[in-house]
């Protein structure tokens, strides 16, 4: 079969390798549609201190179960599902108190074990979620990062008429921006570089839009709050440079989330997060999100589609990754057909 594979950072290829068979407890998926991710690209780049190599990538994605390990009961050969990335073992205390996505012991399909962008995977039987007849694969694709966005949002712990500004609009911003409109919060203010994004952006129910190249962020946003700043502050652009700037918008008693993996220091103005009594939460993966992502989409309240700008075979992979490289305005979502 054909599979994405990275051997090494900037060393990458679709190669043949050979059909997986399910161990205990695991099913085999015949997969349908796979997205790249931001997260993908930084295992490309050597920018995931996580990753073990060789690698096959890609943690978005859906497809029909095709054969069952043994022990497996809760699922069936044909079953359409989209599969949950985060693998915890259960027992350590960050799983004992309901927050697996940041276990001890943590593996992530795609990441330490092998992934989507292949025509047959094994992942464990746990990690699967069937998807209702009405959704198609190429939405069901997309759930997981809709569960990013989730679960940032409840991180933050939303308040009723609570504003909600989400710096970057690829497509983590997008994915929130959706996640805040379906959970109710009407004010959300988009910032980007980008003009295309930000059109995107207003389209998809952004109620304002900023160019923070050639508009002066800080003083549109207070403007546009009384002074007051913004009780809900997203990272989606995860710049590090941009946490004093965070720390200055934010309202009293504000939530910021983090969403970026960089390793590079942020300045943090100690004065700002006391004075305001701020809360910055951090936000990885996601915490067991894919039933309530799955509900929203079924009932019509997330639309994965529109995100959607590409749709390339598997054999185009490579053509696909230097169009994010180098033109990534482009694009918003590459969606990968591998066994539609």
């Amino acid at each position: 079969m054909q599979a994405f594979q990275v051997n090494a950072p900037h060393d990458f290829k679709v190669a043949e390798v050979e059909i997986p068979s399910p161990a205990a407890g695991e099913v085999l998926v015949r997969v349908a549609f796979a997205g790249i991710c931001g997260s993908d690209m930084h295992i490309i780049h050597g920018d995931n201190a996580f990753v073990r190599f060789p690698r096959i990538t890609g943690h978005e994605f859906a497809g029909v179960i095709e054969a069952l390990g043994e022990g497996v009961a809760d699922v069936s050969v044909g079953d359409r599902v989209c599969v949950d990335p985060v693998i915890s073992c259960g027992t350590c205390y960050p799983c004992r108190i309901n927050r697996p996505n940041v276990c001890s012991a943590l593996e992530v399909i795609g990441v330490h074990r092998n992934g989507g962008f292949e025509e047959f995977v094994c992942v464990p039987a746990a990690n699967v979620h069937q998807v209702p007849e009405h959704i198609a694969l190429d939405a069901a694709a997309l759930v997981e990062p809709y569960t990013i966005a989730a679960n940032v949002l409840d991180r933050m712990q939303p308040h009723r008429g609570d504003r909600l500004l989400i710096l970057g609009a690829g497509m983590i911003g997008m994915t929130i921006l959706q996640m805040a409109r379906a959970m109710g919060i009407d004010e959300i203010i988009v910032t980007d570089v980008i003009d295309e994004r930000l059109a995107a952006a207003k389209e998809l129910g952004a109620t304002h839009v900023l160019n923070s190249r050639t508009q002066d962020v800080e003083k549109e946003i207070l403007a546009l709050t009384e002074g007051e700043g913004v009780p809900l502050i997203a990272d989606a652009a995860c710049v590090p440079a941009l946490l004093p700037q965070m720390l200055r918008l934010a309202s009293p008693a504000g939530r910021i989330g983090l969403l970026g993996f960089s390793v590079q220091p942020s300045d943090l103005i100690q004065l700002e997060v006391i004075k305001k009594e701020l809360t910055l939460v951090g936000s990885r993966l996601n915490n067991r999100k894919f039933p309530e992502v799955l509900a929203l989409m079924a009932s019509g309240k997330l639309d994965p589609l529109a995100l959607v700008s590409h749709r390339l075979p598997l054999s185009e992979m490579p053509g696909a990754i230097d169009m994010l490289d180098h033109r990534p305005e482009e694009a918003r979502k590459v969606l990968i057909q591998i066994n539609p």
